[in-house]
Formats: structure tokens, sequence, C-alpha cells
């Protein structure tokens, strides 16, 4: 909690919450919070793709950011003047960044794949990034999503 909310201190207000909250230990041996009823989904269940804007919380948010981005690919993730680009994530993990593009009638999602992606993890992203475009473009006559070729 102290990563992404800036905060320092929180192991008094943790400690004090400690009866009120479920915990766990990470892979590395950390224990976490978390609140009792929260749902925790089985660690096989597939997470569906999502796309996050740029300088999302999910991507900055974390200490150990390797729950969420391979190695290889942080470098990616932050440009020279240090902008975060939007990304989506297949299974959990950012599998490569994305943009809107528009014309006067047409909004374009385009996508840059860091690796080869599965023909269902394609279909999926194509009918997310469809409904994403309506929401965020819902005056587009024409809305496409175009995946451009690996850079993996």
């Amino acid at each position: 909690a102290q990563n992404w909310s800036g905060l320092g201190g929180l192991r008094t207000t943790f400690e004090a919450l400690r009866g009120e909250l479920a915990t766990f230990r990470d892979g590395r041996g950390r224990e976490l919070f978390d609140l009792p009823e929260a749902p925790r989904p089985a660690e096989e269940t597939p997470a569906p793709v999502r796309f996050l804007p740029e300088y999302d919380n999910l991507v900055l948010g974390h200490d150990d950011r390797s729950r969420i981005v391979a190695d290889e690919y942080r470098p990616r993730l932050v440009t020279k003047n240090l902008q975060i680009p939007a990304t989506f994530l297949v299974d959990g993990f950012v599998a490569g960044t994305c943009r809107i593009e528009r014309t006067k009638r047409v909004a374009t999602l385009m996508l840059q794949p860091f690796g080869k992606l599965l023909k269902r993890d394609l279909r999926a992203l194509e009918k997310e990034g469809d409904a994403l475009l309506g929401f965020v473009e819902p005056e587009a006559a024409t809305r496409n999503v175009v995946v451009a070729a690996s850079t993996g």
C-alpha cells in the first residue's frame, strides 16, 4: 500500500487493522493484507484481456512489477521523456501497448504486441477493443481494432 499510495508509516495502521484483515504470504515471503470477504479466484482462473490507460496505477503502483510485466518488456513502458503508454493485458500480464487514432468518422485502436499472441487472445482483444472504442469514441461511425506485427 505504501508504494502505490505514496504514504509512509502504514505499518502501525495495518497492525491496528490486523484483526479485521485476511493475511497471506507472497512468493517472496512478504505479508499481504486483504479484506476477508474480498473475492479471490483460484490460481488457475484465467484473467480476461484488459486495456489500461496511460500512467495506469496497475503498471506504476507495484513495488515488484514482475507480477504484471516481464523484465524484458519493462523498458518499453517508459519513454525518454517519461511517458507511460496505454497497455493491454493478456492473462494478467502486460502484453503490448495500444493507442487510439481518430479521424472524423473512424476510431481505430492500434495494438502493438510485445510477442506472438494466441488466436483466442486476439479474438478477445478485438472484442474488448471494440467495446472500449464504443465507450471512448461513441460518435465514431466506424470502429476498427488493428493488431500490428509482434515486436518480440
